[in-house]
């Protein structure tokens, strides 16, 4: 019985061809066959460097279904290389169902590091890169997404998401609406020609794309929670006797007063209710 084959992941360009390693190239040229997220795309690569492979596809949606067939051909002997359309393979791409049924058939599976638009995108951004917490793609339902975005209030990480360009606008008043108005970065179309980054609080950024349409693969990158100057008593005061002449609840003022001021809601509230006075 022939030994079995090995699994390679293999990082490729997320924009600029030119950025792919020669290891990655080596591995490319050495298996057996190439599984793909998309062979139409990846076919593009694959001529440039004239690799001419057998290509597999395993596109996200049928990942458990397709994993199957290729982890039985590497079992027979051959080896695989996985490339996804952009990126390491299994981060926000397909890999992760291949890599967990590769190790529980005691298929070898190694990493062929490269392009990364997480790390790309975080480098540049202008925000702090020693602690961070990458969410992938946010939920697309209102309520499963605020879900996400409350636990993070906390967290001190910086934050990085993946988004269409279309949807950005949306997102980001989601974060804001959720976090607050932090620091942040919009990175979109890295290490191609119309590369370019986009940084302010998350204020400025939604104005932004209120007047320019985004286009292209879009990172956006917010600051995460850090230790608040908490707001004196005649700052709360002024900012509650402002907002009080709105026709909001109390209850919702007093949730977003305390994102910025340091004092928790419920101050914010018993505050409130004793400026309002006898109702």
């Amino acid at each position: 019985m022939a030994d079995p084959g090995k699994l390679f992941l293999v990082a490729t360009p997320i924009g600029n061809l030119a950025d792919i390693t020669a290891r990655a190239l080596e591995t490319l040229q050495r298996v057996t066959f190439v599984v793909c997220e998309d062979t139409r795309h990846s076919r593009i690569l694959l001529e440039h460097y004239r690799l001419r492979k057998e290509t597999v596809s395993l596109p996200a949606f049928a990942e458990a279904q397709r994993a199957g067939p290729i982890l039985d051909r590497i079992a027979a002997g051959q080896d695989c290389a996985l490339i996804t359309d952009a990126g390491s393979p299994g981060i926000s791409d397909p890999g992760e169902k291949l890599v967990a049924g590769a190790l529980e058939r005691g298929i070898a599976v190694h990493p062929i590091p490269g392009p990364s638009a997480l790390v790309a995108a975080l480098s540049a951004s202008g925000l702090p890169t020693s602690r961070f917490h990458f969410l992938g793609f946010l939920p697309r339902k209102a309520g499963e997404q605020q879900r996400v975005l409350d636990q993070l209030k906390s967290l001190r990480a910086t934050l990085v998401v993946y988004e269409s360009p279309r949807r950005v606008p949306q997102t980001l008043r989601a974060i804001r609406q959720a976090l607050g108005n932090r620091r942040a970065c919009i990175a979109r179309e890295l290490t191609k020609v119309h590369e370019e980054f986009l940084r302010g609080t998350l204020d400025r950024l939604i104005e932004d794309c209120d007047r320019q349409e985004l286009r292209g693969e879009v990172v956006v990158i917010v600051e995460g929670q850090h230790a608040k100057v908490r707001w004196s008593d005649e700052e709360m005061i002024n900012a509650l006797r402002t907002s009080l002449e709105s026709t909001e609840r109390l209850k919702d003022i007093a949730r977003n007063l305390s994102r910025d001021s340091g004092w928790s809601a419920q101050e914010i509230y018993r505050l409130g209710l004793s400026l309002k006075g006898p109702s």
